[in-house]
């Protein structure tokens, strides 16, 4: 039985935690005297640094016979070879002005790295949708990345320079204004938010146009889709994937008699109601899939799971290793890191799926993951009504109502760490911070060009091998 005693204690409690939503943001606007905020317009390459030395660094741990692919896309454009080089970013960022404030982050959040998918009733969201890099890190390396892609991404879409700043710095100042909006939510309020910052919304013609293709895109990537376009069914009526090399390939024999255990395993960590509807279906077969740009040369495959009604479900299994953010950025060493939280327990496909699920606003219900040979894999569904913008469609109107959308996501995604007020009191009322975001962007994009151009001479020169076709 409760006493007089216990509810003073409980509504004094109570009363810590409104004083501590308070005490988030002062403690961020202090942090403003250790780390000005006009002075993230700096970026300075570090001496000594190696770009080409840590592609091949991440190209050493690939599939030796797919990383001529993985060259070929990424020399394709800057904007292809800036997706393919989060490592090579983490690694700059290390030396780069910060509040000292972790958050969890996603990593890699760069303007395509948003799409569309479809929730657990089946709705359309637009989200975060790769989470491979995902860690604790300081929230603006996210913010950094995905104003760099902001930069790059109208840059290769030919707008003019002052277009590019303005999108620039749109994208940071939405950013600014939504983790202050967010924040004065409550936690739940900010657990349920959706749809905001859904691109369906923006205020121009060309954004809903764009919206409306890739809806219509969407409703085409599902198992039947796929089932139809590139499988056929054996003697026994089996489905199995037609080959297409390099990117789908039948896998050695050795794998397929394991798979058996590879999906127990899976079904171990998937939740409940999927493992007991996994177990009305059997997996006929298996391919390894090429994935992306920067993932290219990573182990991914998808299985290929038959029903009683002649119907298939396809999950895809991907390699999850060390975050870059970790691996290249230093962070595991970071002065202002939070020791001794559950994250740093966590590795492989499980940093990802857990993660996934703290930073995406709904996300698969098959998301599980599994441990093969030492090396950790995350599971999810393949094409399960899931598109992405292609931002060199964009017109100029399209492109900023996206890049707003991604930004608001992205704050949506931040807003759900703890004391993530502080971040509110740090960035403040004024486009103080929108610009020096900006200009930094700017001298980044600038480096990273000057990288892209170096990788290319290096192609040129026989250090990288190059697929002829990139497909």
């Amino acid at each position: 039985m409760s006493t007089t005693t216990d509810s003073a204690d409980h509504l004094r409690h109570a009363h810590g935690a409104v004083a501590a939503r308070a005490a988030y943001r002062d403690a961020g606007r202090e942090a403003r005297q250790r780390a000005k905020r006009s002075k993230h317009a700096h970026y300075e390459p570090r001496e000594g640094r190696d770009p080409l030395g840590i592609i091949e660094r991440q190209n050493a741990d690939r599939l030796q016979d797919l990383v001529p692919l993985r060259m070929a896309r990424m020399a394709e454009s800057p904007f292809a070879f800036f997706r393919g080089t989060a490592a090579l970013q983490a690694a700059d960022l290390a030396d780069s002005l910060d509040s000292g404030f972790f958050v969890v982050a996603c990593g890699d959040a760069h303007i395509s790295n948003f799409g569309v998918f479809a929730a657990p009733d089946r709705s359309l969201v637009f989200d975060l949708n790769d989470f491979d890099e995902a860690s604790l890190a300081p929230w603006e390396w996210d913010l950094k990345r995905l104003a760099t892609s902001v930069v790059i991404g109208g840059q290769s879409n030919g707008f003019a320079d002052a277009v590019v700043h303005e999108a620039t710095v749109r994208a940071v100042a939405t950013y600014r204004r939504s983790i202050r909006r967010m924040t004065d939510l409550s936690p739940v309020e900010r657990f349920y938010l959706r749809d905001l910052g859904n691109p369906a919304g923006g205020r121009h013609a060309s954004s809903r146009v764009a919206m409306r293709r890739v809806v219509k895109d969407a409703a085409k990537r599902t198992s039947e889709r796929v089932a139809s376009k590139i499988m056929d069914r054996d003697a026994a009526g089996a489905p199995f994937i037609r080959e297409q090399p390099p990117t789908l390939t039948h896998v050695s024999t050795e794998i397929e008699i394991r798979l058996g255990g590879i999906v127990d395993d899976y079904l171990r960590t998937a939740a409940p109601d999927v493992a007991m509807l996994m177990s009305q279906y059997t997996a006929t077969d298996v391919v390894r899939r090429v994935v992306g740009v920067g993932s290219v040369g990573t182990r991914c495959f998808i299985v290929v799971f038959a029903g009683s009604h002649g119907d298939v479900i396809i999950l895809q299994v991907k390699e999850a290793g060390r975050s870059v953010l970790d691996e290249f950025g230093g962070l595991r060493d970071h002065p202002d890191r939070p020791s001794g939280t559950r994250i740093d327990e966590l590795a492989g496909g499980s940093r990802v799926v857990t993660l996934q699920r703290i930073l995406q606003s709904t996300s698969d219900l098959f998301l599980g993951h599994v441990t093969v040979e030492g090396r950790g894999y995350y599971v999810r569904q393949f094409r399960d009504l899931n598109a992405s913008f292609d931002v060199a469609e964009l017109d100029q109107p399209a492109f900023f109502d996206y890049v707003e959308a991604c930004a608001t996501k992205l704050a949506r995604a931040h807003s759900q760490s703890p004391r993530a007020g502080f971040i509110a009191g740090y960035v403040g009322r004024s486009k103080r911070f929108d610009e020096a975001i900006a200009q930094w962007s700017l001298a980044y994009a600038a480096q990273s060009r000057a990288d892209y151009e170096a990788f290319r001479a290096a192609i040129e020169a026989g250090r990288f091998p190059v697929a002829e076709s990139a497909r």
